[in-house]
Parts: structure tokens; C-alpha cells; sequence
């Protein structure tokens, strides 16, 4: 989907029902950090390689392996672009987790989620990322969404906005979406998307293939 936030941000866990306790800003850039240079290093990527393949500096993507700096999702698109992979592949589940799936339902306290942080949460809502189709349930804090830039990827995008108001920009022409407006754009558009509100937006997202 869209890729809003800040990447070192970037939490994957169960459900909050879970009881799990969730991993700290620190912690998450760390493991962040370490799952890119493990896949650098297994695809037998230097470092300038892999700046030369994303557009970002040498220095950029070593503080980023090293859980010192904060990637943005675009960063962090290109970086697992590059890579061969894609932002879900840096979902965290359980064992635990794992066994209960059935590879058909998605249990409300089973959803796998991303948090970026500064109010913008991704909850999982397909069994897998495996297939041709990937659905998230979008919550968005007051002021929070894809950052500055629009971005690109391939596929088609498509949601619903069950609560609040979304900005979605497409192409350089902005739409104000409320609650009961629906959407559908190619993802090869550059597109954004934040909440111009005070008050949570929530977003049934779609994207096919899951390239998000």
C-alpha cells in the first residue's frame, strides 16, 4: 500500500490483544537494520552496490544497518525493491502466531500490523502476502500519513474510507475523501495520502498484487 511514516518506526506484531509487549522505537530500527544487511550480504551486495540500485548515499544505508538512522517507507521501498523483496517481507510473526493460522481467516487478535509511528497503524487483514491480493485496515492519527513525497510501485490500489477524512493526491490533484467515499487509482501514479483532521481516519486499503 501506501507507505507513510518513518520505517525505523516500524513495528510488526501481533495484535495488542496479544498481550505481546511491543518492541521500542530503538529496537525495531536495530532489527530493521540487521534483516536489510543479512539480505544485502546473502544477495552478495556491497554497500555502494546497493546505493547505486536505490538512489540513496553509502553513509544513509549503513546508519540505517546500523539502527542509527530513521528510513523513510520510500527509503525503505527502495531499499527491499532492490533487495528483491518487498516491505511485507520485514512482517515479524510468532511461531505461536504462525500455528493458529488457518491460510483462510484472519482472527481479529491474530492481524499482523505495522506501525510507523506519529498515529499511523497497518493491520493485515489477508492470511497471507502470498497471493495476488493484499488487504489492510489503514489507521490514521490526526496529521499523519505517507509523508512529503509521493511514491510509486507496481500494481493497482483500491479502499474504502470507513471513518474520518483522507487527502489522497494522485498525480498531482488532491482529493478530499470522507467517511462512505471509496477510491482506485494505479499505484503507478505517484501518490500520497495523509489525515487533514483532528480527528483518526480508518481505511479498508486493497492493493494487486501485493506489492507494498
Amino acid at each position: 500500500m501506501t507507505q507513510p511514516g518513518s520505517a525505523a518506526a516500524l513495528k510488526l506484531a501481533s495484535d495488542v490483544q496479544t498481550g505481546d509487549v511491543p518492541e521500542s522505537a530503538e529496537e525495531i530500527g536495530v532489527r530493521l537494520g540487521a534483516e536489510i544487511r543479512a539480505l544485502r550480504q546473502d544477495r552478495q551486495l556491497t554497500l555502494a552496490a546497493l546505493a547505486e540500485e536505490t538512489g540513496l548515499s553509502v553513509g544513509l544505508i549503513s546508519q540505517i544497518e546500523r539502527g542509527l538512522s530513521e528510513p523513510s517507507v520510500k527509503a525503505l521501498h527502495l531499499i527491499a525493491t532492490a533487495l528483491g523483496v518487498t516491505i511485507g517481507s520485514f512482517f515479524r510473526e510468532t511461531e505461536e502466531d504462525a500455528a493458529e493460522r488457518d491460510g483462510v481467516t484472519v482472527r481479529r487478535g491474530q492481524r499482523k500490523r505495522l506501525d510507523y509511528g506519529g498515529g499511523l497503524v497497518d493491520e493485515l487483514l489477508s492470511p497471507s502476502l502470498d497471493g495476488q491480493l493484499e488487504l489492510l485496515l489503514c489507521r490514521l492519527g490526526p496529521g499523519s500519513g505517507s509523508g512529503p513525497e509521493p511514491y510509486t510501485h507496481v500494481g493497482e490500489e483500491a479502499g474504502y474510507v470507513l471513518a474520518g477524512s483522507l487527502e489522497l493526491t494522485v498525480d498531482g490533484v488532491c482529493h478530499l475523501l470522507q467517511a462512505g467515499d471509496s477510491f482506485g487509482f494505479s499505484s503507478a501514479s505517484p501518490h500520497s495520502y495523509r489525515n487533514p483532521s483532528s480527528q483518526e481516519t480508518v481505511v479498508v486499503w486493497a492493493v494487486t498484487p501485493p506489492s507494498y
